[in-house]
């Protein structure tokens, strides 16, 4: 019985932004993404995605689909 190939995931890490958008945790910025504007406060970065905490709700964020970002 044959195995099949795993499935391999590549996304591509920018750590230069990744280091900024660690720098501003606690920070309320704003994102203008590739689905909007986001406004809210920093909770957590990882390599692929912004732990955003809104009025609201928490929200994950890709850093991918981040066009910029704005501290406030």
């Amino acid at each position: 019985m044959n195995q099949a190939n795993p499935i391999q995931t590549i996304s591509l890490v920018d750590p230069y932004v990744v280091e900024a958008l660690r720098r501003l945790i606690g920070c309320y910025v704003c994102f203008e993404t590739t689905r909007g504007r986001l406004e809210g406060t920093i909770i957590d970065v990882k390599p692929d995605h912004v732990l955003l905490q809104t009025h609201k709700h928490q929200v994950c964020v890709r850093i991918a689909e981040i066009v910029w970002t704005m501290p406030l």
